[in-house]
């Protein structure tokens, strides 16, 4: 009896422990998922890295999509649905993180665009003004649904209203993967270098 019940006992632990889920890789602490769920889609983990300012650590960012790409042509082509994952790792108030988004933004659009995505960049500051701030751990996702657009929310709860337009929603990879990305480390790292 002794041994069918350690028997079962090892069976059910190996059972977990395939069941659990595996991480891809750790970054400053933080886990990051092989995978997530969006719009009932399975996204694949395409690339993550640690985002530094001076020398301080700001957030690890991860970025979720269908499928692997490794340019950034390629990336902001892929059609379905889309996450960006931020996990702050030090505190921001709502004006310092939106301005720094929005600044990132606007380094990598070209002038019509900025014209015509002017609306939507209001929307999204105005959000963040809204945001008392965020502190270490705290979670921004960033998802694309085609057919409701762009979803921000911060630890799950959204905050902005859906914004429509993929090409805005590539406006804001962009800060990562643009011409001029807010850390140059970081684009290889998304674009699956590392």
């Amino acid at each position: 009896m002794r041994f069918k019940l350690a028997s079962l006992a090892a069976a059910a632990t190996l059972g977990l422990a395939l069941w659990t889920p595996a991480h891809a890789l750790e970054l400053a602490g933080v886990k990051v998922e092989d995978s997530v769920k969006v719009a009932g889609k399975d996204l694949v983990l395409n690339g993550a890295g640690i985002r530094t300012k001076v020398v301080f650590k700001v957030y690890v960012v991860s970025l979720y999509m269908a499928e692997k790409k490794t340019t950034t042509p390629e990336v902001l082509a892929v059609p379905g649905p889309k996450r960006f994952k931020l996990v702050m790792l030090r505190d921001l108030s709502g004006e310092e993180f939106g301005q720094a988004f929005l600044t990132g933004i606007n380094k990598n659009l070209e002038k019509d665009e900025k014209t015509k995505f002017v609306n939507q960049l209001l929307k999204l500051g105005e959000t963040f003004e809204t945001i008392e701030g965020l502190k270490k751990g705290d979670v921004v996702t960033g998802d694309w649904t085609p057919g409701t657009g762009t979803v921000i929310a911060v630890n799950g709860k959204p905050v902005v209203s859906p914004l429509p337009d993929v090409l805005f929603y590539n406006a804001i990879l962009r800060i990562w993967l643009g011409d001029a990305p807010a850390e140059a480390s970081l684009k290889p790292q998304l674009l699956g270098a590392s």
